[in-house]
């Protein structure tokens, strides 16, 4: 076998690891997994799994950059080339996030993150440092290009990343824990086509002025 062969073969099954270990981490959460039950899942042996993750940390942390992360990294990497405006770079980041957390079973992962946290927190630390910073980041440097291109109001950047991001989470939390007692389900790209027009008119320079309230 040729030193390609093997590389394409040892991707394959690091990705047939990683696709076993969000089935099972989703069915049992993250705790009652073992590394035999995702080996056995990805047809492979327990001893097999640990020649590619020392840990089931280590796979849950791979699970997270591979899913989450690069997409952020894809995303943070288009913002260097965009000429349009900041509104239509706004626009098209929360429909791209949109659709993952519609669609991806990664999202399975924040819910591990904020099940798991108390009993593992280097998770719930490494998910905020890899992840949440982030993208807060991303959404900060949008919001900033805004302002300072006269579109945007000039609000607080870190206050207005949270504003973009929380609706996400809502749809991601709501698949993977309440979904299953909806009776009719639920539209999530209608929440989030209202959330991208709603935060678009708050956002614009020709939006009424945020009201300042007097802190005591």
């Amino acid at each position: 076998m040729t030193a390609l062969r093997w590389q394409r073969r040892k991707d394959e099954r690091t990705s047939e690891i990683l696709r076993a270990a969000v089935v099972c981490f989703s069915e049992k959460g993250f705790a009652p997994t073992r590394m035999e039950d995702i080996a056995a899942r990805a047809g492979i042996t327990k001893g097999t799994i640990y020649l590619y993750f020392q840990s089931k940390a280590a796979l849950f942390k791979a699970l997270a950059r591979q899913e989450v992360g690069a997409q952020l990294g894809e995303v943070a990497r288009g913002l260097e080339n965009f000429d349009g405006s900041s509104a239509e770079l706004l626009r098209m980041v929360l429909s791209n996030l949109g659709h993952v957390v519609r669609t991806s079973d990664s999202v399975v992962l924040l819910k591990v993150v904020l099940a798991e946290m108390g009993q593992f927190p280097e998770l719930a630390e490494f998910w905020r440092h890899e992840i949440i910073d982030r993208g807060l980041a991303l959404f900060e440097s949008i919001i900033r290009r805004g302002i300072a291109c006269g579109e945007f109001q000039d609000v607080p950047p870190e206050h207005a990343a949270r504003l973009c991001v929380a609706p996400m989470l809502i749809v991601a939390l709501w698949r993977t824990v309440f979904s299953r007692f909806d009776k009719i389900p639920y539209d999530y790209q209608a929440l989030i086509d209202a959330h991208i027009e709603v935060l678009s008119r708050g956002l614009s320079a020709d939006a009424p002025p945020p009201v300042q309230q007097k802190r005591k």
